[in-house]
């Protein structure tokens, strides 16, 4: 039963209307929606300034006011502290409710709580629902503890667990009148620098669209995912990031066909439990172990830039530079080169992935950077993942690494990941560094 109450629906990280617990509560409720993003100088600056995601974020935006206006509403934005921007459009609508999805970042988590103090003191019911994970964090609690420090545990409470029932998009959103809607606005207007030239197209349709071709290939079966050079991830990660898509319904969907995939989404739900209930795993070790990192700029520009030498580690560095994005192996290749084989501290090399990651967000990125690194919740905090092996195994015919590094192209078959071993005279024609270290 809706009344010609006024709620506003503050977007975060969940830039949809399929799925959105938040929206659907409010479109029932109240007589009046007022959906609002806020451009939060706080996120778009410092080392949170990301090219990519910015030109991303554009695009989703410019999906969600579409989709809104669809169902007779729209897309309110303003740009400042989320905090203050949030209730002033509250005062100027006369709104009695303010709802939102719930997150779990530090920064996050002050954000709830600001918002919910202001709301108390102004009388306006405040709410944060469900809608970022698949099981919310803290749903899931281990005996005597405050969240889950390994996964495997995580895994069976996370099967057995009952999900929520997902909500249809509505099908009319009424924002009535609204005196300032605000202008999208240029990628550049949110964060300066080069971005990728491969990027994903952002926004809900575009993830839907991705969704839809995921579930068609999981219904032929589930192909290797770490298969390099086949490339069969679902490619939805920027798509869950900003929230374009529901984790929620992609589990639904895929959790029949494609149970790997499926698993992927219980690894995201715990690396955001264990941020939740620890937010200085942001910059801190999770785990104190006794390592020393190395000083070493020169080897982790050659990191950044895919000039390691070690064809497999390059491949993966060149690609994200190229796409905004990175195969999952190749992300924990090049994640043990840095901080195993150069020793290099995770968060040299989690900033690096923060400043590209169209997906970069801080629990997946934190979390398995320190998980690589032994910092995290890797049960085998030693591991070293062999950069050679790997190749060997999820590379077999190199057709990854030609496919990223042009200088490699002419090498044939599997000798295309040890370029050193090569007679001089084809060696000299490469124009390809040696190796930093002895692989």
């Amino acid at each position: 039963m809706t009344d010609d109450r006024t709620a506003v629906v503050l977007f975060t990280r969940d830039l949809r209307v399929h799925d959105h617990p938040a929206l659907a509560a409010a479109s029932e409720h109240a007589g009046r929606v007022v959906p609002l993003f806020v451009l939060d100088d706080a996120i778009l600056s410092g080392r949170n300034a990301a090219p990519n995601r910015a030109a991303f974020l554009v695009r989703a935006l410019a999906d969600l006011r579409e989709s809104l206006r669809e169902r007779g509403g729209d897309l309110v934005l303003r740009r400042g502290d989320v905090v203050t921007q949030t209730l002033a459009v509250v005062a100027e609508t006369g709104a009695t409710a303010l709802v939102c999805s719930a997150d779990v970042s530090a920064y996050a988590q002050r954000r709830e709580q600001r918002l919910a103090g202001a709301c108390q003191e102004q009388g306006v019911r405040f709410r944060a629902y469900p809608g970022v994970t698949v099981v919310p964090p803290g749903a899931l609690l281990p005996a005597g503890g405050d969240h889950y420090r390994v996964f495997t545990p995580y895994w069976r409470a996370w099967t057995a667990a009952t999900w929520r029932e997902r909500v249809a998009a509505p099908g009319r959103v009424s924002s009535g009148d609204l005196a300032r809607i605000g202008r999208l606005p240029a990628a550049t207007d949110l964060s300066g620098g080069a971005t990728s030239p491969d990027l994903p197209e952002g926004g809900e349709t575009a993830g839907r669209a991705v969704l839809a071709r995921a579930v068609r290939r999981a219904g032929d079966g589930e192909p290797d995912l770490d298969d390099l050079a086949g490339d069969h991830t679902s490619r939805l990660s920027p798509y869950l990031h900003f929230g374009c898509v529901s984790p929620l319904e992609v589990a639904h969907r895929l959790t029949d066909d494609a149970p790997e995939q499926v698993r992927q989404l219980a690894w995201r739900d715990f690396h955001h439990q264990v941020t939740a209930a620890v937010p200085s795993v942001a910059t801190k070790d999770y785990r104190r172990r006794d390592v020393e990192w190395r000083d070493d700029a020169d080897g982790l520009r050659a990191w950044q830039r895919g000039e390691t030498g070690v064809p497999i580690v390059d491949a993966g560095m060149r690609q994200l530079l190229r796409e905004g994005w990175m195969h999952n192996r190749a992300r924990l290749v090049t994640a043990s080169f840095l901080t195993k084989n150069l020793r290099v501290d995770w968060r040299a090399g989690a900033a690096h992935f923060f400043r590209w990651l169209v997906d970069g967000d801080v629990a997946n990125n934190v979390g398995n950077w320190q998980w690589v690194a032994g910092t995290g919740n890797d049960t085998r905090p030693n591991r070293v993942l062999n950069p050679l092996r790997q190749a060997k195994r999820f590379d077999p015919d190199g057709d990854y690494v030609r496919r990223y590094v042009p200088e490699l192209r002419g090498v044939e078959g599997a000798a295309v990941h040890t370029p050193w071993t090569l007679p001089d005279d084809l060696r000299r024609g490469l124009d390809y560094p040696d190796p930093l270290i002895d692989v």
